[in-house]
């Protein structure tokens, strides 16, 4: 199986009440997942704009940034978040992103289920 970048589901939502909306493309569906996980989406965060601040039970959420800059709030401790880096919240912690930069951040955020 093969999907074209063209062919992929893409939207926009304002995320977890965050500031403005974030844009999505879906890697993968959930009934292709086998019920393991249930979201693999390559995000956009435009500057000013955030994925508000939310907990996950039963679940780990990973995010990877592709590119740009991004603050990474770590259930409460914001870290500075750069290409290359990862965040992992599940557990019953919290998470949240946002772009305080002149950029557009683009990461990969996958939620795995327990």
């Amino acid at each position: 199986m093969y999907k074209l970048s063209e062919n992929c589901t893409r939207g926009e939502k304002v995320a977890f009440g965050g500031k403005g909306t974030i844009q999505f493309k879906m890697l993968g569906v959930p009934e292709e997942m086998y019920k393991s996980a249930s979201l693999f989406n390559h995000v956009t965060i435009q500057p000013g704009c955030s994925i508000g601040y939310h907990i996950h039970e039963h679940e780990t959420e990973f995010y990877y940034i592709l590119k740009g800059e991004a603050v990474f709030n770590d259930n409460g401790t914001e870290v500075l978040f750069h290409a290359g880096d990862v965040g992992v919240t599940g557990n019953g912690a919290g998470h949240g992103i946002e772009n305080r930069s002149n950029e557009p951040v683009e990461m990969i955020a996958l939620i795995v289920l327990e």
